[in-house]
């Protein structure tokens, strides 16, 4: 039972702990760390996404039941902040749109591939890519069409899609996955040299960007209203796993797509929660402290589903 939490989860939440430690002692300053996470986030990971999807077996990753279950928690999860921090909690609309994106957006790239590999294997990976490839533009699709709805009460159609569409191709992550899909459909293949130089760029990718993962989090402070806090926590850490689980038992997902689907809902809210949230400067101290405190508690929730995947293996 605490194997899982000794050789899957703890390692990687000692790099997030390293890079927090080391940033709060002052060894690396803030504008080293904003470095660092420039080049994972803007570079490294693009190329790593890039990569991962030119090599993909189209047809054996995407799986509707899969996407179908992740996804469909995923929107309940974003309706539930939505309207809980609305009728619950008495946000506003605009501030309840950004509580529905924390609850909506899992970080699947930083803790999800780290984990899920670290669990079973850089060979299992495959769910995790396809969740991964529609992402972010599902999750900013959803949350910047609501939003700008909400803004023009419904007026103001093509300012509204022009909107969704800058934002998400401003995005660098889904630059890459959208080049991976145009070389992997092709049928041409990278040329070895290529490919060899992106394996060594892209060996850095996670544990550089865990590393700057935890020295950014010392920039947050608990702060906010932490009723809505503790509510994003739950809903992100527990309900979306839990439905993913739900749905993707009733469709009879395979087994190692069921886990990562389930992996990837359990982690807690990216970082682009926070940069929804500055987009709009609306509940930035909800989102911003959600990103914190959910991350550090997913270190035990984590550890349950991981236990909760294995019993139920066959």
């Amino acid at each position: 039972m605490f194997q899982a939490l000794i050789d899957v989860v703890l390692p990687v939440f000692l790099v997030i702990g390293a890079g927090y430690a080391a940033t709060l002692a002052g060894y690396f300053k803030p504008e080293h760390i904003d470095g660092l996470m420039r080049f994972t986030q803007g570079f490294a990971i693009p190329c790593l996404l890039f990569r991962a999807i030119a090599h993909l077996d189209l047809n054996a990753s995407f799986d509707p039941a899969l996407l179908g279950s992740f996804y469909a928690g995923a929107t309940l999860c974003f309706a539930a902040g939505l309207f809980g921090a609305r009728y619950i909690f008495g946000r506003d609309w605009e501030d309840s749109v950004v509580i529905g994106f924390c609850c909506l957006f899992s970080n699947s790239v930083l803790l999800g591939l780290a984990i899920t590999e670290r669990a079973y294997g850089p060979e299992n990976l495959t769910g995790n890519y396809a969740i991964i490839a529609i992402h972010s533009p599902f999750c900013y699709g959803l949350g910047i069409t609501v939003m700008e709805v909400i803004r023009n009460r419904g007026r103001g159609g093509l300012k509204m899609a022009s909107s969704v569409l800058s934002a998400m191709f401003r995005n660098v992550l889904i630059l890459g996955i959208a080049m991976g899909f145009a070389v992997n459909l092709s049928g041409l293949g990278l040329p070895q040299i290529l490919d060899d130089g992106l394996s060594l760029i892209t060996r850095a990718a996670l544990p550089g960007a865990l590393f700057a993962l935890g020295g950014v989090l010392v920039q947050y402070r608990p702060e906010g209203d932490l009723r809505v806090i503790a509510y994003v926590c739950v809903i992100s850490l527990m309900a979306h796993p839990a439905l993913v689980w739900l749905f993707g038992s009733a469709l009879a997902v395979e087994q190692g797509l069921f886990r990562s689907g389930v992996l990837n809902a359990a982690m807690a809210p990216g970082f682009n929660a926070y940069i929804f949230a500055n987009i709009y400067g609306r509940a930035k101290r909800v989102a911003a402290s959600s990103v914190l405190i959910a991350t550090g508690a997913s270190i035990f929730t984590v550890w349950a589903w991981l236990t909760l995947l294995g019993s139920a293996a066959p």
